[in-house]
């Protein structure tokens, strides 16, 4: 590899771990992760609670140092650069941590200075990101008046008001209403479409990462289990059409065909393969169950690899 090859991939690279491990006392939070975010992507993590998601995100942000490995930020090492990394990043943490004393447009004014923005600049920016994310309506609101949905587009414009290059958003619609989390996905889609800024998201929603991520890793106890475009891992993990069985604990799974594979979970049953016709003949075995033959999704996938199934097999 030339030294031009070496300096384009370092380039393009917003995020670069490797080895990436973080220790609390003696419970491994993230175990020994390499993985990599190209700048402007949108990139999740997925998983569980307690995966390791969060602990990852902090790392990145600079709120909590790696015990071992490399993380670098735009190119810079996390643990001499965390200053100039943390200009570069906006975060919407998990939790409200707006100040109820002041109002919408006064919670982005007051943040204002700790990029010492100077008054016009803060003034524009702020009523540029509350039209953005549809609050120019509430710019004079107590925190206390907004909903859910309302304070955490707040959070979005507030992390969003020193032009970052990076959104660190985790679990950005955890507890939130799913009309209120379709609102969030649509600014966060309007906010891709712009281009420019590399977004990274953790969330435990499957239907959230399959429709906002270019490329997702899944964790579970601190480790990666697998990472790619979210259409690749349905195809690599469970291929592209699933035939699904509720209510069937008592029934043992059905002999497979050739190009089948099926798993029992929670009391029902999952067969995949690459199309509805292959699933057809085992699906009137179970005409009684209501079967679904239907497109496999990422909670397939997450499930397959976090979980595991009751019973798991395969045709040859």
């Amino acid at each position: 590899m030339d030294q031009f090859e070496k300096t384009s991939k370092v380039i393009y690279r917003a995020i670069s771990a490797s080895g990436l491990t973080k220790f609390y006392g003696s419970n491994r939070a993230v175990d020994g992760i390499d993985f990599s975010v190209l700048r402007g992507e949108t990139f999740g993590f997925l998983g569980p609670n307690g995966a390791g998601k969060s602990t990852t995100m902090r790392m990145i942000a600079c709120r909590t140092p790696p015990t071992a490995g490399e993380l670098l930020v735009e190119g810079i090492n996390v643990r001499d650069g965390g200053r100039r990394i943390r200009s570069m990043i906006g975060v919407v943490p998990q939790e409200n941590n707006l100040d109820p004393d002041l109002s919408v447009r006064q919670n982005l004014l007051i943040y204002s200075r700790y990029y010492q923005m100077n008054r016009m600049e803060a003034a524009s920016r702020s009523d540029e990101l509350l039209r953005f994310v549809g609050l120019i309506n509430r710019a004079g609101s107590r925190i206390e008046e907004l909903s859910g949905g309302m304070k955490r587009r707040l959070m979005i414009a507030r992390a969003l008001l020193h032009n970052p290059g990076i959104l660190v958003l985790d679990e950005p619609t955890t507890g939130l209403d799913p009309h209120v989390r379709q609102e969030i996905w649509q600014r966060l889609e309007e906010l891709r479409s712009r281009g420019g800024v590399t977004i990274l998201l953790s969330t435990h929603y499957m239907e959230e990462a399959e429709k906002l991520c270019e490329r997702l890793i899944v964790m579970d106890r601190g480790k990666i289990l697998a990472s790619g475009k979210p259409s690749e891992l349905i195809r690599e993990s469970v291929s592209s059409y699933a035939l699904e069985v509720r209510d069937a604990d008592s029934i043992p799974l059905l002999p497979l065909t050739p190009g089948v594979s099926g798993t029992k979970r929670n009391g029902a049953h999952f067969y995949f393969a690459d199309s509805p016709e292959t699933l057809a003949p085992l699906a009137k075995e179970f005409d009684e169950k209501r079967p679904l033959i239907r497109p496999s999704n990422l909670e397939d996938v997450f499930l397959q690899l976090v979980d595991g199934g009751e019973d798991d097999c395969e045709a040859i």
